[in-house]
């Protein structure tokens, strides 16, 4: 069966384009759920349309991530843990944490965005990729200090 995807989908393609996929894939998760639409010759129209102003919106977006990434890229932010011998941490430093760091610093980052492998477990200077929008991403310095 051929659909027009409405939405970027995994494995399967982005929005505006025509696929073929499984009759029963169609009918029970891609159109209840809006992801996509039969491919009829008007649907194609309309979903065209829905495009180009995805496309517009995505723009804008893009822009105001790329302003967001200029201010963000000087910032440092600085966290204060207790530590033990070897600059071991007692606990560790989370996406919450860096956000709500950010967010002291006027920054209103959802923690989602930031991308982190694995929990911060030692004292000392690290960048963290924040990941604004799908093509910008901007490093911001964290800095895990000693707790008095």
């Amino acid at each position: 069966m051929q659909v027009i995807l409405r939405e970027d989908i995994d494995k399967l393609g982005t929005r505006g384009q025509l696929v073929n996929v499984a009759p029963g894939f169609a009918r029970n998760f891609l159109l209840p759920k809006r992801l996509a639409v039969p491919a009829t010759e008007s649907n194609k129209k309309i979903v065209e349309q829905e495009r180009q102003a995805g496309l517009r919106r995505e723009a804008v977006e893009a822009g105001a991530a790329q302003e967001l990434a200029k201010l963000l890229e000087p910032t440092v932010v600085e966290i204060s843990m207790k530590a033990g011998e070897n600059d071991h941490l007692f606990g560790s430093v989370t996406l919450k944490d860096i956000a709500d760091q950010l967010e002291a610093k006027g920054f209103h980052i959802d923690r989602k965005k930031i991308v982190l492998p694995e929990a911060i477990k030692t004292l000392g200077e690290f960048l963290v990729p924040v990941k604004l929008h799908k093509q910008v991403t901007v490093d911001v310095k964290v800095i895990v200090k000693r707790e008095e």
